[in-house]
């Protein structure tokens, strides 16, 4: 039985196998109607989510799977003091796979030591985001043709992101990657992420200004300033509009650069970049269903 905690549990080879076989559902839709017929997901959701939630239900529906669970500790026993150890017990029972998001780092971790089902994390505090950066990965491939030979810029919140900081764990596995990291000194990377790369030998540039390195970009990666992340709300509405993309500064891009992002978007995209055929994050998040399908596929050993 095996699970999913980090991007790193599955090697650049079976990811590839994985990303074959996400694009494979995306063309032949109809060859994976009934995959998962009779099989059961659990979403434990403790944290509030909306695309993470809704695209494990959406991919496990769209195998032939049902899906039971709660998106609420408030609507869970977890309101009641069960731990977490107790919880997948018991959901072990009762599905054949289950998918937990926790507000706590490394409680997913404690669920599959515990668990008689493969766990996903589906995001972990400010730890990881594995299903995300999965996400990240097939549409950066499928949109590009390739997982090296690019520079990315990541501009916003990079010292809460946990989407940020599992991609770049993910992406310094291939070759030839340069990164440019943009935001105001509060929100830097961390640190033992710039000590990672040194140690790797992958350049990096830390930047304040987004204009400044535009013109370098092959993608540009956008967060939103984590609300919920922060002590006070002072320093989070001093920060928290520090960033938007406008057309004006599209204008500074290379014709081919990507746009990626999360989501949700605040106000650091603004709307009229939607239309750009270089935004991407629309089609991030439909991509975010087939590598789910892919995913729940792989540890359920039906693919």
């Amino acid at each position: 039985m095996r699970h999913l905690m980090s991007p790193l549990d599955f090697t650049t080879s079976e990811l590839d196998k994985l990303f074959d076989l996400a694009n494979d559902i995306e063309h032949n839709p109809a060859k994976y109607a009934h995959a998962c017929d009779g099989k059961i997901m659990a979403t434990c959701f403790y944290e509030p989510s909306t695309r993470t939630r809704l695209s494990f239900e959406s991919a496990m529906t769209r195998l032939g799977g049902s899906v039971i669970g709660f998106s609420d500790a408030n609507s869970s026993s977890a309101a009641k003091g069960e731990s977490v150890s107790d919880t997948i017990r018991v959901i072990s029972c009762y599905a054949d796979i289950c998918a937990m998001r926790h507000f706590k780092e490394g409680a997913p971790m404690v669920a599959s030591e515990k668990a008689e089902i493969p766990v996903i994390n589906a995001g972990d505090g400010g730890h990881q985001h594995p299903t995300q950066t999965l996400t990240d990965l097939l549409t950066i491939r499928s949109l590009k043709g390739r997982l090296n030979n690019f520079t990315i810029g990541l501009c916003g919140d990079l010292k809460f992101g946990r989407t940020v900081h599992s991609l770049i764990n993910a992406l310094v596995r291939y070759d030839n990657i340069k990164f440019i990291f943009i935001s105001p000194e509060e929100l830097k990377v961390p640190d033992y992420i710039t000590e990672m790369l040194k140690e790797k030998n992958i350049p990096y540039e830390e930047v304040i200004r987004l204009e400044n390195v535009m013109p370098e970009l092959d993608m540009l990666y956008m967060t939103r300033v984590q609300k919920e992340r922060f002590f006070n709300e002072e320093d989070y509405m001093r920060l928290k509009d520090f960033y938007i993309l406008d057309p004006a500064k599209m204008e500074l891009a290379k014709d081919d650069m990507l746009v990626l992002h999360p989501l949700p978007r605040v106000n650091e995209i603004s709307v009229e970049v939607d239309n750009d055929p270089r935004a991407a994050y629309f089609k991030q998040a439909r991509y975010g269903v087939y590598v789910r399908m892919a995913l729940i596929l792989t540890l359920l050993e039906l693919a």
